[in-house]
């Protein structure tokens, strides 16, 4: 399954949900949304309003949520 996240720099969510990926061994790309304007519309456009945006194959959230990062763990 892909996985994207989507985060910006000097973010404590978005650092805190790649590191609990990484101690999972959650394969995923980031995307810097101050470097990708069409993204970070995209993603606003979806009703996202803050960072990190996490996408997979079933969907999106925002936010760190560490219960759905456990849940990937099935799907990596």
């Amino acid at each position: 399954m892909a996985i994207t996240v989507y985060s910006k720099p000097n973010c404590p969510q978005c650092e805190l949900t790649k590191r609990d990926m990484d101690i999972l061994g959650i394969e995923y790309e980031t995307v810097d949304l101050t470097q990708h304007q069409d993204q970070l519309e995209r993603l606003i456009g979806l009703g996202h309003r803050s960072a990190p945006v996490v996408e997979t194959d079933h969907g999106t959230w925002s936010g760190y949520d560490q219960d759905k990062i456990k849940g990937l763990v099935s799907y990596a």
